[in-house]
């Protein structure tokens, strides 16, 4: 796998308190944009199938049932 390099500027006094605190920042920034990446994703999917859900409804039922029908005969 590449890595490539992300900076991000942080108080000074932030950096000594992770420092006195043994916190090593690129790994909890890596844990953080990891978990916003899954939850970005996560609402992308939850946006999508929100949206096929209404397309479903809107087609009807009986719609369902016939395609599913013709579906069955065409085997």
């Amino acid at each position: 796998m590449k890595y490539v390099t992300v900076s991000a500027k942080i108080s000074e006094e932030l950096r000594k308190k992770l420092a006195e605190l043994n916190i090593k920042p690129s790994e909890v920034i890596r844990r953080s944009l990891e978990k916003e990446v899954e939850e970005k994703m996560k609402q992308q999917l939850y946006q999508k199938i929100e949206k096929t859900s209404k397309l479903i409804l809107k087609v009807g039922k009986e719609a369902w049932v016939k395609a599913i029908r013709e579906s069955r005969e065409e085997r």
